[in-house]
């Protein structure tokens, strides 16, 4: 009997998740992240997880992880000092960058520009130049490279080396002539070049991004290293270690190592990726998700059982040409603080937040200042007399006493203050979901809306009210749901090149042969990890515009749509597209500027675990009675234990369901039914029966 364990490393917890891959039964955990070294809380957490779960160790064959290694090396300025070898004469290119102040018209004034990860006294220049057309214009000084290189050598100060030269993306031969050159001067030191990491047309974009890849490699590489051997120690040597890419999709620990950059939305990806798991599998293929942690939330739209995803990666103040999953985050989670500016008098919440240390006043950690999870447990949607997970205590006094300063700036009562909290939050949280919805051309009523995070599913009726989107989906586990998404993921590369043709000059026939070309440079990666070809699945992309426009739109599509419409297919969907997000479409002069091929390999046959039926009396999950604040008023409620309800069952509203990982607010006027894969739906009254 085989098992995957899905592993999402967060700031505060490590979550696991165990699939059993015949049965689909699940089991899951939770233990402290490590900070110093992530890979130890993972360790951790698989020895509790066995213990747990009876499963011994060598029954885990595939271990799939998200993880922040990226994410945190180029957040705290921590990865590796980066020597570059531009073309001679493009030496600063990432000074000049895109002559682009954030702020508004006088950012420039405040606008403080942090330090390069390549700094210009680690750039050297490489005699050569290739033309736009790919053809070779001066080759390569390689001699005089070599006696360059030779010389970055002695100062001893880089840890990784990037190359990237002007139309590289056009014809590479110049850049791996280099890296041959690098690699007898330094050795096994960590080389990126950019015909490689992302052969795209912008020359920096393309040298920022490649610099990004070489920034974080060593620390990646040697995180991904030590976890792979401790795996194998503890699990076995057959163990496969993959790991989630920004977009979703899996790569082998080999292949995320040799392009990181790709790592860098790794944790949210997660998400969204079993978010899109469980409403799958209800029927709901359009949906919202809505992630709401500690800290911050993340939303994202999901069309037809596919998250979109951007072809850029925004970190801090680093802008990576690699796809990524379109996650918006807003800083609104269940630690913000709240708070009255003496000026103004007007109640604020967050992005200041509490944090795990000292946290909510709630939790007794130190904290003292009103925050979000304060505020629910003023209001008794966070019940003080049930335990999160079993483990922590909620002390509501504590909570009251921070709240009461926020209403006593104000001059209101607790409860009103407290109540205003969380609709100033669920407000801000409403904006984020408007713009990856409504300012995307997207109505949100037509989408169902998934609740998950630790605070999600105590937030999602009242975003489920102020989106209109019905039902919201609450599935099992949504503390953990993460690490669910990591687990059932599927492994996948990409290839790509520059194209820059006017469909009406393309052939059918010439697009498919270059789309097979790409087709067969994405497959190497998984034959490499043993994938054969009948294991496979493509899909293509095609980045297309109007002549002269600035910006591109990808569309993704299969070799059947091309061969039976032609390249039509595309151009009638660009203007379809265009049109629903900027209200018109031109019909004519459009422009292939990217193509691109997807390989993934085909979903693992894993059982679908469902709930029983067994009918249990809904009695029998009630914990006690209770009652919350809601919209001015007390309304008397029941708290439930969500384990122990079973499918079909209707838990009606006012009513709290609570888990080992979150707690579910159900408001008056709405009921929750149980789905056949353990989903709460939460509807209006006048929804129910509307699937």
């Amino acid at each position: 009997m085989s098992y995957r364990l899905g592993v999402d490393v967060g700031g505060t917890f490590t979550d696991l998740l165990l699939i059993n891959e015949t049965t689909g039964q699940t089991h899951t955990a939770k233990v402290p992240s490590t900070p110093q070294d992530s890979s130890l809380g993972v360790l951790n957490g698989v020895e509790r997880i066995c213990a747990e779960s009876g499963v011994k160790p060598a029954q885990i064959s595939r271990v799939m992880h998200g993880t922040t290694v990226a994410t945190n090396a180029v957040l705290t300025g921590k990865g590796a000092r980066v020597g570059l070898v531009p073309t001679r004469g493009y030496k600063q290119t990432l000074q000049v960058a895109r002559s682009f102040c954030p702020g508004g018209l006088g950012g420039w004034v405040s606008y403080v520009k942090k330090p390069l990860l390549a700094p210009l006294e680690l750039t050297v220049e490489a005699d050569e130049r290739m033309g736009a057309d790919g053809s070779v214009v001066r080759p390569l000084d390689a001699p005089a490279l070599r006696a360059t290189l030779e010389q970055l050598k002695a100062g001893g100060a880089i840890e990784a080396l990037t190359i990237c030269f002007i139309n590289a993306y056009g014809n590479g031969e110049h850049e791996a002539q280099a890296r041959a050159v690098a690699r007898e001067v330094f050795g096994d030191l960590p080389i990126s070049i950019s015909s490689e990491v992302v052969p795209e047309m912008q020359e920096y974009e393309r040298t920022e991004t490649t610099v990004v890849n070489s920034y974080v490699a060593p620390e990646v590489a040697s995180y991904l290293h030590n976890l792979q051997a401790s795996l194998e120690q503890r699990l076995g040597d057959e163990v496969q270690l993959s790991i989630l890419r920004s977009d979703g999709g899996l790569a082998s620990s080999r292949g995320a190592s040799d392009s990181p950059v790709n790592l860098l939305m790794s944790g949210p990806a997660g998400g969204v990726t079993g978010a899109t798991w469980f409403s799958t599998r209800a029927g709901y293929r359009d949906v919202l998700t809505f992630d709401m942690g500690g800290t911050s939330t993340d939303v994202a739209l999901i069309q037809n059982g596919r998250a979109r995803v951007r072809r850029e990666t925004r970190v801090g103040d680093v802008t990576v040409r690699a796809p990524s999953v379109d996650v918006r985050t807003v800083g609104a989670g269940g630690g913000s603080i709240a708070f009255v500016p003496e000026l103004t008098k007007a109640l604020r919440v967050g992005p200041q937040s509490a944090g795990a240390e000292p946290g909510p006043a709630a939790y007794m950690k130190g904290g003292e200042e009103p925050t979000v999870c304060d505020a629910n447990v003023v209001l008794g949607y966070l019940p003080s007399d049930v335990q999160l997970g079993g483990a922590m205590a909620i002390n509501k006094e504590a909570a009251e006493a921070a709240v009461q300063k926020a209403a006593d700036a104000m001059g209101i009562g607790l409860m009103e203050a407290a109540e205003g909290i969380i609709k100033i939050v669920n407000e801000s949280m409403f904006g984020a979901l408007r713009l990856v919805s409504v300012e995307q051309g997207f109505d949100p009523r037509d989408f169902a809306l998934v609740a998950f995070g630790g605070a999600g599913p105590l937030h999602g009726n009242a975003m489920g009210v102020l989106t209109d989107s019905w039902p919201v989906i609450v599935p099992p586990g949504p503390g953990v749901l993460c690490a669910y998404g990591d687990a059932t993921t599927q492994v996948q590369d990409e290839a790509s090149r520059t194209y820059v043709t006017m469909a009406e000059d393309l052939t059918r026939e010439r697009l498919l042969e270059d789309l097979e070309a790409l087709r067969e440079r994405a497959s190497v990666a998984l034959h490499a990890d043993g994938i054969a070809a009948d294991q496979q699945e493509v899909v293509y992309q095609a980045d297309v515009r109007y002549a002269g426009q600035a910006f591109q739109i990808s569309l993704e599509f299969k070799q059947e749509d091309l061969e039976a419409e032609g390249v039509a297919h595309l151009t009638q969907r660009f203007d379809k597209e265009h049109e629903q997000l900027f209200t018109f479409a031109l019909g004519n002069n459009h422009e292939l500027v990217m193509i691109r091929a997807i390989v993934r390999a085909r979903a693992a046959d894993i059982a679908q675990e469902t709930v029983g039926t067994a009918g249990a009396d809904l009695a029998q999950a009630k914990l006690h009675d209770t009652r919350f604040y809601h919209e001015g008023a007390w309304h008397d409620a029941v708290i439930y234990d969500r384990a122990v309800l079973s499918a079909g069952t209707v838990v009606a509203g006012p009513a709290i369901v609570v888990e080992m990982d979150s707690t579910t607010l159900i408001l008056p006027g709405h009921n929750a039914t149980v789905d056949s894969v353990g989903n709460l739906l939460i509807k209006p009254h006048a929804e129910e029966g509307i699937a």
